[in-house]
């Protein structure tokens, strides 16, 4: 496998869409606090206003994308990502905005764009060949990761520099930008909205339940790494300062884990895969709560951003293995809330008991939590095979290691299509 095959002008029009489409979502809670610091209370304020965004995030993105017609999915995706602009853009048009009114705003401006993500992965995926899906998502992920390592320089900068305003501004330019070239893509990703077979979509979103628990598992720990690391740096008496370039490496290890696993094809099924990477990745959170040494917390947040790539990945093609091309998107949309869901559970969790105990102690709390997490996915995923078995079939979760099988479980084999701008319409996934 070669990542050459994922170079084409259809896979560049799609990194400049997804770039003005995510950056406004990875600036967007930090611009939210420097948008309303200065007013009395700011702080508070500014931090309601950003769980306001991750809720409307949350709550948008199921319900928006599993109304998403897979085979028209551009004006959806049009429609979503226009609202979220207009949303941005009116709250750096109220510096002075009641708070219930910048609230409304937020929930919006999280919520309407919130099946963007799904969308534009299964996009993305008809663009390349079968045999490239696992290198193409491993190049998103290391564009994505690239867009939340600059955010926060970017908000910071712009707000301090310019005006508090001016990051929102921007995002909303973005996010409105971003939908131009939506019609550099294709319109959909598959011409079977039938291809379900008559399952109605939430209980074919509900039989496949423990990807979504593994998902939320995958991000909790990188919530108490950013939200306990601070604490923990300053309990250690290591300067608070420390926690940027900690992160930043974090992310460098991501970005080259993501690269890794494109390489080639890794042994064992996605669902293993997912889970061995995630234990590792507990583990050096465990290092990183345990030992005082900075650099051996410094290796231990690269490797553990290594780890989480893989796992990540392991993730996001297992989903594709498991549904059929029409649900993909909403599919991925339900995961973007999961993933949400375990992020806050962690950093909820976490936040609790830094009051109540050291920062050591809240972070192996939120291993615990990651661990029960883990274990329920894969028990879920264990008796699920053992029952579609039982049945006389082979396991939804039943995907190949390192790639995209041409099985899709239950939603049957696809042929290649016919090239698609300079890309092959193969199979929608995320």
């Amino acid at each position: 496998m070669s990542y050459r095959e994922v170079v084409s002008k259809a896979v560049g029009a799609w990194a400049v869409v997804a770039v003005g489409a995510r950056l406004p979502v990875a600036m967007a809670p930090l611009a939210l606090v420097f948008f309303v610091r200065e007013r009395p209370g700011g702080y508070t304020l500014g931090a309601a206003l950003a769980a306001v965004y991750v809720v409307g995030e949350i709550v948008g993105a199921p319900l928006l994308g599993m109304r998403m017609r897979s085979e028209r999915a551009r004006p959806h995706l049009a429609a979503g990502l226009c609202v979220g602009a207009a949303a941005f853009v009116g709250l750096g048009l109220l510096p002075g905005g009641h708070p219930l009114v910048l609230g409304v705003l937020a929930f919006v401006a999280g919520a309407a764009p919130a099946a963007a993500p799904g969308g534009l992965r299964a996009l993305l995926t008809t663009l390349v060949p079968d045999r490239a899906v696992t290198q193409v998502l491993s190049v998103e992920s290391m564009l994505t990761n690239a867009v939340w390592a600059a955010s926060p320089a970017l908000v910071a900068g712009l707000a301090l520099g310019v005006a508090p305003a001016t990051p929102l501004l921007l995002a909303g330019g973005f996010m409105g930008a971003s939908v131009v070239g939506l019609w550099l893509l294709p319109p959909g990703w598959t011409s079977d909205p039938d291809d379900r077979g008559g399952e109605p979509m939430a209980r074919l979103m509900a039989r496949v339940w423990p990807v979504y628990v593994l998902g939320a598992a995958g991000l909790a720990p990188l919530a108490l790494a950013e939200l306990v690391l601070p604490a923990l740096l300053e309990h250690r008496g290591v300067g608070v300062g420390w926690t940027g370039p900690l992160l930043a490496g974090l992310s460098v290890g991501a970005a080259a884990g993501a690269y890794v696993y494109g390489l080639r094809s890794w042994p064992g099924r996605l669902p293993t895969q997912g889970l061995v990477l995630l234990c590792g990745l507990l583990t050096c959170v465990i290092v990183v709560a345990l030992v005082p040494n900075t650099a051996v917390l410094a290796v231990a947040l690269a490797c553990g951003g290594v780890l989480q790539a893989g796992a990540l990945l392991a993730r996001n093609l297992s989903l594709r293995e498991v549904l059929p091309p029409s649900a993909v998107a909403a599919g991925y949309s339900l995961m973007y809330a999961a993933v949400g869901a375990g992020y806050a559970a962690a950093g909820s969790l976490a936040g609790v008991l830094l009051g109540v105990t050291t920062p050591s102690g809240a972070m192996l709390a939120g291993v615990g939590l990651t661990a029960v997490l883990i274990v329920v996915a894969a028990v879920g995923e264990r008796r699920l095979t053992a029952r579609v078995r039982c049945g006389g079939g082979s396991s939804p979760l039943a995907g190949s290691g390192g790639g995209a099988s041409s099985a899709r479980g239950e939603g049957g084999a696809r042929p290649e299509g016919a090239p698609v701008r300079g890309g092959r319409d193969t199979e929608g996934g995320l």
